[in-house]
């Protein structure tokens, strides 16, 4: 069992690497980079449904999520376009993932959700904006005065 300390580093790092390869799909996807899309070269063409729009998803998802900004809605929106990427791509020629090439989907579908539900860990930009509102919204409180 992990000591309790330690869920919030190995959350974030999780949330770190998930995010990472995610932005690295859709920079492939929209750029060409890194083996270019499925592994052609090439970028996918400019505003195609729903290559273009998936793969930026995937790009500005992934960064929000790898840093830890808007981490909730950004995972949530990855889980939602992973699960999109299951069921209307993969899952039409055969029901099991190994079957029919979704694991990948499958694994970023349930790991964003993982995400969105326990948050973004320790180690992100949503915990440090949270911990600087939380230390300005304390009250300040004068001194007393005291009677003459």
């Amino acid at each position: 069992m992990i000591p309790t300390q330690l869920s919030g580093p190995v959350l974030s790092l999780f949330r770190v690497v998930v995010g990472l390869l995610f932005l690295c799909h859709g920079a492939a996807s929209i750029f060409g980079v890194l083996g270019g899309n499925r592994g052609s070269g090439e970028a996918v063409p400019f505003a195609t449904w729903p290559g273009w729009w998936a793969a930026l998803i995937q790009l500005v998802c992934g960064a929000l999520v790898l840093v830890g900004l808007f981490t909730r809605p950004a995972a949530l929106l990855a889980s939602g376009s992973m699960a999109y990427a299951y069921f209307v791509v993969h899952q039409p020629h055969h029901l099991m993932p190994m079957q029919n090439g979704g694991e990948l989907a499958a694994l970023f579908c349930w790991s964003f959700l993982l995400v969105a539900v326990l948050g973004p860990g320790n180690w992100a930009l949503d915990a440090l904006l949270n911990r600087r509102r939380a230390t300005t919204a304390e009250p300040t409180v004068a001194p007393a005065s005291v009677p003459v």
